[in-house]
Order: C-alpha cells, then structure tokens, then sequence
C-alpha cells in the first residue's frame, strides 16, 4: 500500500509579521518557521497506518517550497515517514491553492497512492481548499476535517468534526484523500535515533517547472495589517479623583450615562 502525507512549512504564531515589500505576502525576514500544525497530525496518522501495515507499505512526504522546508521534511522523516520529495519553489508562497493543488496532483498521478493525508487548512493562508482540490484533480473520494480515522481492507471509516460540535461517520473506498482536524491524534516527538535515521532517508528534489501546468485561479491584491484604532487612555491620581475622571469621559465620549 503506498501512502503519501503533504505538509506544509509555516511561520510560527509568535513570529513579528509584517508586509513584503510587494504587498502581496509577509517579509519572511527574522521569521522562526515549523511544521503546520494540522500537518503534524495528517503525519502522526499516516505514520500510525504506516505501522499497522508493516513493510507492505510506504509513506512518502511532500512539501512544496524554497530550501528551508527541507528541515520540515526531515521532521516528518523522523517521525517515521519512508522516503520525501521536496518540490523546489522559491515563490510558493504567492501560488493559489489551485496551483498547489495541481503541482501535488502532478506528482501523485502516476504514483498509484491508495491513501493521501492532509492537514485541514494552514496556519498562514489557512483556506482550507488544498486538500479537497487534491482529490478532485485525481478522481479520489474525499473526506474533511476529521477526528477519527480507522482503515480496514480498503476502506476508510473516519470521524468528521461538523458545526456545533455533532460528529458525522463516513466510509470510503481507496483511493481516499482525507484532511486532518485537532483531536485526531497527538503527534510524537521525533526521537533521536530516529532522527538520525532520517537523515540517511532518500529526497528526491523536483523543480515546480516539471509540475505546475495551471495558471492562478486568484490573485492576492495586497496585504496589509488591520487598520490601527485610537490609543486608550491612562487616568493617574487617588482612587476618588479616578473616579470623578471616568464619570466625566463616560459623559462626554459615551452615552453611557446621558
């Protein structure tokens, strides 16, 4: 059986963002990047089929991005994915999510994977439309932001996280595309020995050129923080000085007490 997880490298929530000189995506200078976080658990749930089936299957990792990814892919090697491919694109960032839908359905069309495993949406972009674009380039049956995953005999019994908190079960037949949701599972830590194992696991390089055949469906026209709002107001002095202050402002700003 052949599995394939696709991760996506990230900018960590903590970073400081602010806009390229373009317009169109942050400056990624000075930026901490890691695994997307929905990615983490596609990966822990690939890796867990991966065990259960034993060496009659391989999972594979792709990511798509400039040379940095690179340290993403290899934590998803230690985790315990087979082999990578590293899809070389300096400008991934400004695709749109049908481009980089395709660019994966490229590499996976004459593969024969019987299983793709996606995080739900990213972190940065987060339009959670890569996934289900997957599977409709490839002809997959297709299911969304789950929370539970079983496989049995060629089938995918997973557990889907709808609105207001109800649960729905689906089943599907390989070949399957599921995209993973919080809940799933709890990633592993790469331990060290296998992380030195995956630095001796195969990547195989692959220009965006020899993939990408589909023009942007949408364009980003700019991108830019929210617009900044009045500052507060600091009140200094005795508690009964304080406030006789705050009455006067609800008064006069409010109509709070008109």
């Amino acid at each position: 059986m052949k599995l394939l997880v696709c991760i996506k490298q990230v900018p960590d929530l903590e970073s400081r963002f602010k806009p390229n000189a373009e317009g169109v995506w942050y400056d990624e200078t000075d930026l901490a990047w890691r695994m997307n976080e929905y990615d983490e658990y596609a990966v822990e749930q690939a890796v867990q089929l991966r065990e259960k089936l034993g060496d009659g299957a391989k999972l594979t990792v792709l990511s798509i991005g400039p040379d940095r990814v690179v340290a993403a892919i290899k934590k998803a090697l230690a985790m315990g994915a087979d082999n990578a491919a590293h899809i070389q694109d300096p400008a991934a960032a400004v695709k749109d999510p049908w481009q980089i839908a395709s660019i994966i359905a490229a590499y996976a069309k004459d593969k024969g994977f019987d299983l793709i495993f996606t995080g739900m949406q990213s972190q940065d972009r987060g339009s959670a439309q890569v996934g289900v674009a997957v599977a409709e380039q490839l002809g997959f049956a297709c299911t969304t932001t789950i929370v539970g995953f079983q496989y049995e005999n060629g089938t995918v019994t997973a557990k889907r996280e709808l609105e207001g908190g109800v649960k729905g079960v689906v089943k599907l037949k390989t070949p399957a595309l599921v995209t993973c949701q919080l809940g799933l599972n709890v990633p592993r830590y790469p331990t060290l020995p296998n992380i030195m194992k995956a630095k001796k696991k195969e990547i195989t390089v692959i220009a965006v050129a020899d993939l990408l055949s589909e023009a942007a469906l949408a364009t980003t026209a700019s991108f830019h923080p929210p617009a900044k709002k009045g500052g507060g107001i600091v009140l200094e002095g005795d508690v009964g000085e304080l406030a006789d202050k705050v009455v006067a402002i609800l008064k006069d700003k409010t109509a709070v007490l008109r």
